[in-house]
């Protein structure tokens, strides 16, 4: 294989995994900084309430343009017409220019509707979080082209390398600005939080900034292939992105679909707890923080690395539809090796954080009880959202788009239905239990679509489920049994409690990955035995 493939195809996983990682991990000094745990719930509230409707805004900017652009590059320089290439790109990049203005303006003119239906105690500052984003919703969409233009030239490092650099320079302005803001210049946590959700503008700029300087290094290597482009047919710009556009619609929709569930949750939570149950503001703040802004940050972790892992076997598929009545066994057999790999890595990572709750849960936020109970119920409902946004990816690589499009918006209807009566009931736990109950009927009925199609078996899962079930009782035995003989000792501070964690969480993945040998399991997915090399 190619080796700018190769180079490049490591950096693209690597800089969205890598990215997502730290934007976990800077959880901890900034939280540390931002003081007591009650302005941290206030500072959580705030930031998720902000970056929801953002996540949503950039899905509907960008309109799943990038990925599509990149596959109109690909398709004319497989062509040798470089000149349409570059013809669509500019098109796509004036287009995503103005769908930027036009999405950040939306966004700051529904800021104040969108704070006053979020649980927080502050309308006001709610309205300031989410207006700091507005200029990063304007120039994402646009450097999200450039991003599609390497993608489509077969140079996936930049894209890689920009995310990182995205997140990084985000981290650091995150960091920094609340260091200086609290430590030196001794103002309100509030005041942080707003410049913490504005370093995503600066975060962009950086990523912006890399991505144009890769382009003008590449521009010889552009002038040899424009020199060479064949003079064919040009086509017409805008019969091209309204196609694009109307391809995309389905991509963007169940792309959104955790988001738009998290958006259900954010504007109905506080008309239930305050308007029928009569719950406080400070209440519903709390309840919501613990039950979905601080959780999230874990499980959208724990999701995106199964999702990464179980679809590096879709690529594959896009060989054997050509002829699917021949390949059709073929595509059979890949499609239960993507489910396979997905609950081989979610299972055991959904386990392990619900064994590690408690201590989890103290590291990236604070010791509280209500918080790690929440943590375990939402890495389970995690499970079910893995399972379903892997299912929906999987129709639209066999060209069900339509389909998976149907099913997700019938399941988010499911959600509103029962958003009332559940929270209402069950509070936090009920907003969570609508969300699983829509993405379970998601799951099933895709499923089903999937196994008449193409004959795949859920026997073919059986002995997955079988080693997982061995070890939630191993890990739980080992790791409850620890933490009542050594948890007092190291749940006194985060950085115990880290050390904690991840020693005794290296052992027990340890045991599973023995067990997964033992018990033939990874024989099964990967026709050989995990080995795992220690060197001094």
């Amino acid at each position: 294989m190619d080796k700018k493939i190769i180079s490049g195809s490591f950096w693209l996983s690597f800089g969205s995994i890598f990215s997502r990682v730290l934007g976990v991990v800077y959880l901890i000094p900034w939280l540390a900084m931002i003081g007591s745990p009650q302005h941290q719930t206030v500072a959580q509230a705030l930031f998720n309430t902000a970056y929801t409707p953002y996540a949503l805004f950039i899905a509907l900017g960008t309109a799943g343009f990038p990925s599509a652009i990149a596959r109109r590059v690909a398709f004319f320089n497989g062509e040798d017409s470089f000149n349409n290439s570059k013809h669509i790109a500019f098109a796509g990049f004036g287009f995503m220019v103005v769908s930027g203005v036009i999405c950040g303006a939306l966004l700051y003119g529904l800021a104040p509707v969108l704070a006053a239906n979020s649980p927080v105690s502050s309308v006001v500052n709610a309205t300031v979080a989410i207006r700091c984003l507005v200029p990063a919703i304007v120039i994402l969409p646009s450097m999200s082209i450039l991003r599609g233009w390497f993608q489509g030239n077969g140079d996936l490092k930049p894209f890689g390398i920009s995310q990182l650099w995205e997140q990084f320079i985000r981290i650091i302005v995150i960091l920094g600005g609340t260091y200086v803001l609290i430590e030196v210049w001794h103002q309100s946590y509030v005041q942080a939080v707003f410049i913490s959700v504005a370093a995503a503008f600066v975060g962009a700029i950086a990523s912006y900034l890399y991505l144009l300087g890769h382009l003008w290094r590449q521009r010889n290597a552009y002038r040899r292939l424009t020199a060479k482009s064949q003079a064919g047919k040009q086509h017409a710009a805008g019969q091209l992105l309204k196609m694009i556009g109307y391809e995309s619609i389905p991509f963007v929709i169940v792309g959104s679909g955790i988001t738009l569930s998290q958006l259900v949750d954010q504007l109905f939570f506080k008309q239930i707890m305050q308007g029928l149950l009569h719950q406080s503001a400070a209440m519903t703040q709390y309840v919501f923080t613990i039950f979905s802004a601080n959780p999230n940050k874990i499980t959208t972790v724990i999701v995106s690395l199964a999702m990464a892992v179980a679809e590096t076997s879709l690529p594959l598929l896009a060989g054997k539809l050509g002829n699917i009545k021949e390949n059709r066994p073929q595509i059979g057999a890949l499609l239960t090796n993507n489910f396979q790999l997905l609950t081989f890595v979610l299972l055991p990572l959904v386990i392990l954080v619900s064994v590690f709750a408690y201590p989890t849960y103290g590291i990236f936020f604070n010791f509280d009880g209500a918080g790690a109970t929440y943590l375990v119920a939402n890495v389970w409902q995690s499970l079910i959202l893995g399972l379903a946004l892997d299912l929906l990816t999987v129709l639209q690589a066999l060209r069900m788009s339509k389909k998976a499009t149907t099913y997700l918006l019938t399941g988010l209807g499911i959600k509103v239905a029962l958003q009332l009566p559940m929270v209402y009931l069950f509070q936090g736990y009920g907003a969570l239990l609508t969300t699983a109950i829509a993405f379970g009927w998601i799951t099933v009925v895709s499923w089903r679509l999937i196994r008449r199609s193409y004959a795949v078996k859920l026997s073919d899962i059986i002995p997955i489920a079988r080693l997982n079930l061995i070890f939630a009782v191993v890990a739980t035995i080992l790791v409850d049994g620890c933490q009542w003989a050594f948890g007092h000792a190291f749940f006194t501070s985060k950085l115990l409690a880290m050390g904690y964690v991840g020693v005794l969480g290296l052992i027990t993945l340890g045991i599973y990955i023995w067990l997964a040998n033992r018990l033939g399991v990874a024989q099964l997915i990967f026709k050989r035995p995990i080995k795992v090399a220690l060197r001094r």
